[in-house]
């Protein structure tokens, strides 16, 4: 299966082991996560109404000390961790100009990594609760409005799935306002593959595209690491041209300008992402540009954000950019309405 292999690195918490793993019933409010968190100082408003929604599927966030496989969506401990970690990290840069439906699911755990085969049936699993909620939302809460689709790492991975299997060449597609497929390996030669009408976004105010990014830190070795994202490209089709991922800078979210000073940044999250509310913004503090389809990030020590082995600033794909994501969403939500 596609990335896991490189996500099995990249869990945020230690959680407690789950009793069970029913599947979650998305007629229960309890079973989607609050998206209204309170937001950090400095922070542009929410719009009043909204008519643009967003799906957002969160990280991988469960580590189980039994062995178990999947999270369970009624361990109340391990939900508060998702909310604290990333649906308040993440999800919430998508409140300004929409409402955000985050679906609790039995998310793969970090232990399901270490068999090729438990992976599969693990991601198997959780996709099918993203593709019941998605199910829900359509019927229940969208009902017919524009949408975006959100993610990041094991979320973005089966929102990409989603947009291949659900929404790209059927009436969806009209709905779909971009999908932000964060911190996982799509590659140029995916687009006309994989994905056969939808694009990757080329300027800032473009609908109906993809925009995705993994962060690195500058001087890190990109060669090795270009290499490693490439590998689900080559692993799938072959070491053909396009396999080089695709890099959307989220200073610009313009191809036309794959480079940005510390100056153009509208404002990170500082700190680790962890329990407890987000500290203020901080505006001007990252430099990002594409290199060998990684961003490659020059990053303030005073912003407190530590990188995984290997320089992969992983878990800050989105805090690096909270307000920069959070200013694009609205601007391709308001272009969309406007063409409509």
């Amino acid at each position: 299966m596609r990335r896991l292999a490189l996500l099995a690195g990249l869990v945020l918490a230690v959680s407690p082991a789950a009793a069970q793993t029913l599947p979650p019933d998305y007629m229960l409010p309890g079973n989607w996560s609050p998206a209204a968190s309170p937001l950090p100082a400095g922070a542009s408003r929410s719009v009043k109404a909204p008519k643009v929604d967003v799906f957002y599927l969160h990280p991988t966030t469960f580590r189980s000390p039994d062995g178990q496989m999947n999270s369970d969506p009624a361990d109340a401990k391990a939900n508060q961790w998702v909310d604290e970690s990333a649906v308040a990290r993440q999800g919430s840069a998508f409140n300004g100009c929409c409402r955000v439906f985050a679906p609790r699911y039995r998310a793969a755990s970090y232990n399901s990594f270490a068999d090729p085969a438990m992976q599969k049936a693990a991601f198997a699993l959780a996709y099918s609760d993203v593709e019941r909620a998605f199910d829900h939302f359509l019927k229940h809460r969208s009902k017919g409005r524009p949408f975006i689709i959100a993610g990041h790492s094991q979320g973005a991975f089966h929102a990409a799935t989603l947009l291949e299997k659900r929404i790209e060449g059927t009436p969806l597609q009209r709905r779909l306002v971009a999908a932000y497929i964060i911190g996982i390996n799509l590659s140029e030669g995916d687009f006309g593959r994989r994905f056969k009408q939808v694009k990757p976004c080329e300027t800032p105010s473009q609908t109906g595209c993809v925009v995705q990014w993994e962060a690195i830190l500058a001087g890190s070795d990109l060669a090795t690491a270009a290499k490693r994202a490439q590998s689900t490209f080559v692993s799938a089709y072959g070491d053909l041209p396009g396999k080089q991922t695709i890099c959307s800078n989220p200073l610009t979210f313009d191809a036309r300008k794959p480079a940005a000073p510390a100056a153009a940044s509208l404002g990170a999250v500082p700190g680790e992402p962890g329990a407890g509310a987000m500290r203020p913004l901080v505006r001007g503090k990252v430099a990002a540009r594409c290199e060998q389809g990684l961003l490659v990030v020059e990053v303030d020590p005073a912003l407190d954000m530590k990188p995984l082995p290997g320089g992969s600033m992983h878990y800050h794909d989105v805090g690096l950019f909270w307000a920069d994501v959070r200013a694009n969403a609205a601007r391709r939500a308001a272009v969309f309405r406007a063409g409509r």
